[in-house]
């Protein structure tokens, strides 16, 4: 509804699997009206609107509600999801992520900056000779797994079946998650069998890793906090592996694209790897895997222009949308060296307030540094077809993505 009735306010169908939402649609609607109506509820297209809903204490993390809103309200996977990170509010959540912090300091990921550089180039050279590469199977994916192995201290080698477990999981925040949910439980079943295992390991034998780290605080907890029951603490894993390969898998890809489609961008990075982290910002501005940040209301809120959300009701922020609203900044084209100066507003790409991302430096730090060596390795890359890609709805990226530069 809009103050001038709800003729006038636009429809964007969320759910449908070929809408676009960095699409011409998406952007017609932004001018006509800072809010739309979709089928999961209110969606926000402006950036000065949505970043204010994002920090709204009126609001909760929206997640927990997905399952519903597609109808699936028992079950393995529809109870795993109400433990995770993303679903939980209060003392709940600020318990097991008090707890999971540590792997996650600043100190920490940027020690491991120059092992994730040795990891880009050792998959680099797997491929450079040969000219032509399928970017998620050859390196996206290896590297987000590989990444997360070393991160919370699984065998390395046991990547190729971690990252299988990750990508059916990735089925969660597909728009057609109803009729994903057997692939998602079986994932879900053995990718919490495995890290069981690996725990039961730890706790028989520990080491000088995060995941002994974390056993042992769940185990024994600091004073004055309670720990993870085996059940929490394999909710809590799960989650990580899973969201921590995600989105940087899916982010590398779309960023690439992006990038390709900007060649003097592209051209710019690969002499200037010191703006991989304004182009981690840059990319996710306008091409985020994350197309959505969902909130819900805990009581009835009145928002203006018509738009009133009950308690219960949930409320979309469109990432795309709100990164490139032109009301927020004096251009909306790539520019890397304009976000390295601070002329960009914030993404919503790892959310916002208590439910910030929790492994969002370590994204931050690894796309940085991957991003810069691709383009110095393949400064002359180009499409080799058009790939293949998830729905531009939910959680997107690219399932393949083939390229073709001169060999090295």
């Amino acid at each position: 509804m809009s103050a001038h009735g709800a003729a006038e306010v636009p429809w964007l169908d969320l759910a449908d699997p070929a809408f676009d939402t960095n699409g011409e649609a998406v952007h017609a609607a932004r001018e006509r009206s800072w809010w739309a109506r979709t089928p999961y509820g209110a969606a926000v297209l402006r950036h000065r609107e949505g970043a204010a809903l994002l920090r709204d204490r009126r609001f909760v993390q929206g997640n927990a509600r997905w399952p519903e809103q597609n109808g699936i309200r028992s079950g393995l996977f529809h109870d795993w999801w109400a433990e995770t990170l993303l679903s939980l509010e209060g003392d709940d959540h600020d318990r097991v992520r008090r707890l999971l912090l540590p792997a996650f300091r600043k100190r920490s990921i940027e020690a491991m900056r120059p092992s994730f550089t040795a990891l880009a180039d050792e998959l680099v050279d797997g491929f450079a000779a040969r000219g032509r590469v399928e970017l998620v199977g050859e390196f996206a994916e290896p590297y987000a797994a590989r990444i997360i192995c070393r991160l919370l201290g699984l065998d390395e080698d046991h990547w190729p079946q971690v990252a299988h477990w990750a990508d059916d999981l990735g089925a969660s925040f597909s728009t057609d998650v109803a009729a994903q949910v057997p692939r998602i439980e079986a994932a879900l079943d053995g990718l919490s069998g495995y890290l069981a295992d690996v725990v039961a390991e730890r706790r028989a034998a520990p080491r000088d890793d995060f995941l002994t780290t974390l056993v042992q605080a769940a185990d024994a907890p600091p004073e004055g906090t309670v720990g993870l029951s085996d059940h929490e603490l394999s909710v809590a894993l799960v989650f990580l592996v899973f969201a921590g390969m995600e989105t940087t898998r899916n982010q590398i890809g779309l960023a690439v694209r992006t990038l390709l489609r900007h060649p003097d961008q592209w051209r710019l990075l690969a002499t200037r790897p010191d703006l991989g982290a304004a182009c981690v910002e840059e990319v996710m501005r306008v091409d985020p895997t994350v197309t959505w940040v969902t909130r819900e209301a805990l009581e009835d809120v009145d928002l203006g222009d018509g738009l009133v959300v009950p308690a219960g009701g949930v409320v979309q922020v469109l990432s795309h949308a709100a990164g490139t609203d032109p009301a927020a900044m004096t251009t909306t084209g790539l520019d890397l060296e304009a976000a390295a100066r601070g002329e960009r507003p914030p993404h919503t790409g790892f959310g916002a307030g208590i439910h910030h991302c929790l492994g969002h430096y370590v994204a931050r730090v690894d796309m940085a540094v991957a991003l810069p060596l691709l383009a110095a390795r393949m400064p002359d890359a180009e499409c080799d077809g058009p790939g293949e890609w998830l729905p531009a709805s939910g959680n997107t990226g690219a399932v393949s993505f083939p390229l073709r530069f001169t060999p090295t």
